[in-house]
């Protein structure tokens, strides 16, 4: 899990990759993927304790299907695609959404409502051998132990072969970046002492994060 957290230089995110929670935000469904970038600082190994920032008052949860790159890639053709795949993770895209509400509203980018530290909690990385079909992978997340989010990456809109070749026209990936490729319906607000759990049904259970308020020094 180091190696993936330590290696990457990037990671892109897809939006509104599924039209139920496209439509569960007010938002249309995309005729072309919804692209926006998240540092690698971000990063929170399993286990780890996901800190609300002030002054957000609700950062919610979306769990997603991550794909690990697994070599220099540019230009890379939808056939071909696969081939650059390096591994699988499940990832959550934490959200501080008053952040990003008054960001849209305003014009702005999405930046500090997606990309502050531990928003990009992470599991350990599946080898492609262990995951025959990720385009029927049922993704699932809890918080204490009440079901939030069930769905399948076969409800993806755009698929990962497809998003490999696309963003790889517009920027090289390296070996271990991550691309997020979007989150099923159900996300929502999580508070300071839950505990989220999720999964892979049929490969990993035993993903878990804290919740907790951030404690920012006090400047003398």
């Amino acid at each position: 899990m180091g190696k993936l957290i330590e290696i990457g230089t990037k990671i892109i995110a897809v939006g509104r990759n599924f039209a139920a929670h496209a439509k569960e935000l007010g938002n249309a469904v995309p005729k072309e993927p919804v692209l926006f970038l998240k540092p690698t600082s971000s990063y929170l190994a399993n286990g780890g304790t996901i800190e609300i920032p002030p002054p957000s008052l609700s950062l919610h949860h979306e769990v997603e299907l991550a794909v690990v790159i697994g070599k220099k890639a540019r230009d890379v053709p939808q056939s071909k695609a696969m081939d650059y795949v390096g591994g699988y993770a499940l990832a959550l895209d934490m959200t501080a959404r008053d952040l990003q509400s008054a960001a849209k509203a305003a014009g702005l980018p999405w930046t500090l409502a997606k990309g502050q530290d531990t928003f990009t909690p992470i599991s350990s990385m599946l080898p492609t051998s262990a995951v025959p079909d990720p385009d029927n992978l049922e993704l699932w997340l809890k918080v204490d132990g009440e079901t939030r989010q069930k769905g399948s990456t076969k409800d993806m809109i755009f698929k990962i072969p497809f998003l490999i070749s696309h963003i790889s026209t517009f920027m090289t990936l390296f070996e271990g970046d991550v691309i997020l490729t979007g989150t099923p319906e159900g996300v929502g607000p999580v508070k300071a002492g839950q505990k989220i759990t999720c999964g892979i049904t049929g490969l990993l259970d035993e993903v878990h994060f804290n919740v907790e308020q951030r404690k920012r020094p006090v400047s003398s």
